[in-house]
């Protein structure tokens, strides 16, 4: 199994850290928000280097859907509602300001760069749609409502953002990544400080950004009661429709369409890291696979994959200092399946704070701000029963219980997130280790 993207790229390569080296900034992490955060800082002149475990975007970023929107499901009505109307114009006004970034970037890069509509629908619940257009209506954005949509069921209409856009997210960041002071293979096994240290050279740093999709310093920021993990999957068929643009459900179980070139990528069937959940969701692809026969039975299947998401207490991303008593340290995550923009967002962000600069969307992102909602009482009683649940296997992120995923062949936490091949080798963290044998 291997997505759409990262079997369509000519991945580039860059040395492993052979040596001790001072710097300003050091990176950790090379998906799309380190790159990207790599990227800005060069062009600022500011001295830096990212380090990656792995290769660059062997992680989340491979996985993506790969559509670049403001439009993060029915959102604005809830931000306006509880964090109130300047605060959800600084959230649409920084996610607008990544969309230009990226049209800006994308110019004379062969990455599938479309400006596409972007649609959020509903099933059945046409007053979902209309408070979302009234909330829109306040922040001053020109949404759309559309009632008749190239999807195979019934609907009671969409919210529609023009000019939204979708790309090929690999080959963005094989181009945007040259040049860049990039360390392949080189995993962080401790930090001391500012002082970053690796199998090959200490990293001696001014200031870090923590960018690998869940923060893995467990004694600052609280992350491990602040975010879960979601997973959802996704079909590439050819034969299917062009829908001509980019769609996903209000609800959190439903499905999103959106084409690459002659392919329709079908996503959804997806459920907390490490929840089986009933009979019928124990088959994510077979679900879609089951959709696909129903509704465009000329269709053939190309590729398959599985996103992973970490989901923040109140759908907004924490950006920004890691937390209230670090000093010099910095993270990004929670984006709540829309990596693309909120990466970008992060960069702007981040890039800004470690130069001593204020930016005026970070009040908006802090990882700061109040905990006190109810996603935190679930996510406190996840954690307690993986603590408590009497199994071998434990996650060695924090010791919860892991569960077998049979469909995927590995063992995942329900707890945070962290995934593992039946043999043991990590696949996604926090868990910064393979499991101990």
């Amino acid at each position: 199994m291997g997505s759409l993207w990262e079997q369509t790229w000519e991945a580039p390569h860059f040395e492993a850290l052979k040596k001790d080296m001072k710097t300003d900034v050091l990176i950790i992490g090379g998906g799309m928000t380190g790159i990207l955060c790599a990227l800005l800082l060069h062009r600022a002149g500011v001295p830096y280097a990212l380090v990656e475990a792995e290769t660059v975007c062997s992680g989340v970023t491979k996985n993506t859907t790969a559509k670049i929107t403001s439009q993060h499901g029915l959102i604005y009505d809830r931000l306006i509602r509880t964090f109130g109307v300047e605060r959800a114009k600084g959230y649409l006004s920084a996610n607008e300001a990544a969309l230009q970034k990226y049209r800006e970037l994308c110019r004379g890069i062969d990455c599938d760069f479309e400006e596409k509509s972007s649609y959020v629908y509903s099933r059945s619940d046409r007053r979902k749609l209309e408070q979302e257009l009234a909330a829109l209506e306040k922040l001053g954005f020109p949404a759309e409502y559309t009632e008749h949509l190239p999807l195979p069921f019934a609907t009671a209409g969409a919210v529609c953002f023009p000019r939204q856009a979708q790309f090929h997210p690999l080959k963005f960041t094989a181009a945007i990544s040259r040049g860049l002071h990039i360390y392949e293979h080189t995993a962080v096994r401790e930090l001391i400080g500012t002082t970053t240290v690796t199998d090959s050279g200490r990293i001696a740093a001014e200031k870090i950004i923590v960018a690998t999709h869940f923060p893995f310093l467990n004694k600052h920021g609280s992350y491990f009661l602040k975010l879960y993990q979601h997973r959802s999957y996704v079909l590439a068929l050819e034969r299917a429709a062009d829908v001509d643009g980019m769609y996903v459900d209000e609800a959190q179980d439903g499905l999103s369409f959106r084409n690459h070139k002659n392919l329709l990528l079908l996503g959804g069937a997806g459920r907390r890291t490490g929840k089986q959940g009933g009979a019928e969701a124990l088959l994510p692809w077979q679900r879609l696979r089951d959709f696909a026969g129903r509704h465009y039975p000329d269709s053939m299947e190309k590729y398959h994959w599985a996103a992973q998401d970490c989901m923040s207490l109140d759908g907004v991303p924490y950006i920004g200092p890691y937390s209230a008593s670090t000093s010099g340290l910095y993270t990004a995550t929670g984006f709540n399946k829309w990596g693309m923009t909120s990466a970008m967002v992060s960069a702007m962000i981040l890039s800004d704070l470690v130069q001593g600069k204020k930016n005026p969307f970070s009040d908006v992102f802090s990882p700061s701000r109040s905990i006190l909602h109810p996603q935190l009482a679930l996510n406190g009683l996840e954690a307690a029963a993986g603590l408590l649940s009497p199994t071998v296997k434990r996650c060695p992120h924090l010791g919860c219980a892991l569960k077998w995923n049979p469909q995927e062949q590995s063992w995942d936490c329900p707890c945070h997130g962290s995934r593992f091949t039946e043999d043991g080798k990590r696949i996604d963290g926090p868990a910064t280790g393979d499991l101990r044998q």
